[in-house]
């Protein structure tokens, strides 16, 4: 019953008249949304309204949360949900935005009751029912789609890889026989980077993706979104597994986009 009137009430949310001022933020903050079909991007509309009446924001360090810094957020988050089954990142409450590169204290176990502490410069991260953000990486990654690095589409695919309570690199692909070729694409690709960083050999894949399957996950998908072509073109069976999982083929919206002026 519960999810018969959620899901009414997303639809109700998704029919609403989209702001004029939000659309506004989409055209000039999110290049690569100019690039959508027009389907598409009334879906991802739609998709923003529920985002933004489900989700909490909260600035940090000072910063002060405005509709700018929302729905910029919200549309880069809802580009990976277009065309698929989705719950709206169930696991995820509040979104947490800094002004710029904020600092996070970590801690490690070694053994033997001790354990350090440490504190890391970070951009974003993603965890359980959070994502952090910095606000000057978001608008950055999303005005310039041309250099790979995208944190929102980055931290929001790891809110994707976490849906089924394990950050492996393996989101739900919905369909058992998904499994097969996405272990053996995405094992073989995440083996030659690490590879390429051993040896220290030049990558055009962020070498961070190294870090483990789940790092390579989120890496991919920014490359996925922002240089499209020539991940399609250096790296096919990869780009073909991302294509099935997201259902869409942003290569072909970067060939038939027009010309800008």
């Amino acid at each position: 019953m519960f999810d018969f009137f959620k899901s009414r009430r997303r639809a109700t949310l998704r029919e609403q008249p989209f702001p004029e001022a939000w659309r506004a933020i989409i055209a000039a903050n999110t290049s690569y949304v100019s690039r959508l079909p027009t389907e598409d991007r009334t879906e991802l509309e739609g998709h923003v309204q529920v985002f933004l009446a489900e989700k909490t924001f909260e600035g940090c360090g000072g910063l002060e949360i405005t509709d700018e810094i929302r729905v910029t957020i919200a549309a880069q988050a809802c580009l990976l949900l277009i065309h698929r089954e989705t719950d709206y990142f169930p696991d995820l409450e509040t979104i947490l935005v800094y002004p710029h590169t904020y600092v996070a204290k970590t801690s490690a176990y070694l053994g033997g009751g001790t354990a350090i502490a440490d504190e890391q410069a970070r951009l974003g991260q993603s965890a359980s029912g959070v994502v952090v953000l910095a606000w000057d990486a978001v608008r950055r990654g999303a005005t310039d789609a041309h250099d790979g690095h995208n944190v929102t589409l980055h931290e929001f695919a790891h809110q994707l890889d976490q849906e089924d309570g394990a950050a492996d690199g393996a989101p739900v692909l919905g369909k058992r026989a998904m499994y097969t070729a996405w272990a053996r694409v995405f094992g073989e690709e995440f083996a030659h980077l690490v590879e390429d960083v051993d040896k220290h050999r030049k990558s055009d894949i962020d070498t961070y993706g190294a870090t483990s399957p789940a790092e390579f996950f989120a890496v991919v998908t920014e490359v996925f979104f922002a240089e499209p072509e020539p991940l399609k073109r250096r790296h096919p069976e990869l780009y073909e597994q991302l294509a099935l999982f997201y259902r869409q083929d942003p290569a072909a919206n970067t060939s038939t986009a027009p010309a800008r002026t």
